[in-house]
């Protein structure tokens, strides 16, 4: 399931990813649907360790079957309504740089300009937020982020809440760009108006690397 470009960086955790899948193997067996599918658990992973130019972390996926991608905070096209944290997400955006191709949800095109869309943990029972927190998917995640900042130690980091924000030790100090979630609960102690995307793209320059469209 790991695309060939990242699997010599995860190398070191491929035994705790075998014992994650035989895991799910006994879950589903048990009757559980597991999100999301087993082919787009590393969908994120479709942008190259050498290619990432941004990480925006997130939880775990969806609970919704039909929301969870295999890329934090994004859902397919055609999904309405869309999730409330994301609805927080695309509006913060529209007031921060304006007119986006994603305003409809689906963040795939960040991706392709790379952005690392990643969840802390990366799958979920159906039905069950959080349900998969003690699954052993951190030391894979911190593994895949090791990954990143060892070939571009200047990564930009977009951690919104508590739980990314773990992780900022990871990350060049300089590079981190940190608030509160964007859920309902949350954003407007701080996430709305924190202008996430602009302040992106201004390290970015300072970097001498592309801004992303937004």
């Amino acid at each position: 399931m790991v695309p060939a470009a990242w699997r010599s960086y995860l190398e070191p955790v491929v035994a705790q990813i075998n014992d994650i899948g035989h895991q799910l193997d006994q879950y589903e067996s048990a009757g559980a649907t597991i999100n999301p599918p087993r082919e787009l658990i590393f969908a994120s992973l479709q942008v190259a360790p050498q290619d990432v130019r941004v990480v925006i972390l997130g939880q775990d996926p969806y609970p919704n079957s039909a929301h969870a991608m295999g890329l934090c905070f994004s859902v397919p096209d055609g999904t309405k309504p869309l999730p409330p944290s994301l609805r927080n997400i695309l509006t913060e955006l529209s007031s921060d740089v304006g007119e986006s191709a994603v305003s409809q949800g689906n963040l795939e095109y960040w991706r392709e300009q790379g952005v690392l869309l990643l969840n802390r943990v990366l799958t979920v029972e159906s039905g069950q937020t959080d349900s998969h927190k003690t699954l052993g998917w951190q030391p894979v995640t911190e593994a895949i982020l090791a990954a990143v900042v060892g070939v571009n130690p200047d990564v930009i980091a977009v951690l919104w809440g508590s739980q990314a924000q773990q992780v900022s030790g990871m990350f060049n100090p300089e590079c981190v760009i940190k608030s509160v979630h964007p859920s309902p609960l949350s954003a407007y102690r701080g996430f709305l108006g924190s202008r996430p995307f602009s302040t992106v793209n201004r390290l970015l320059v300072e970097h001498r690397r592309p801004e992303v469209n937004w």
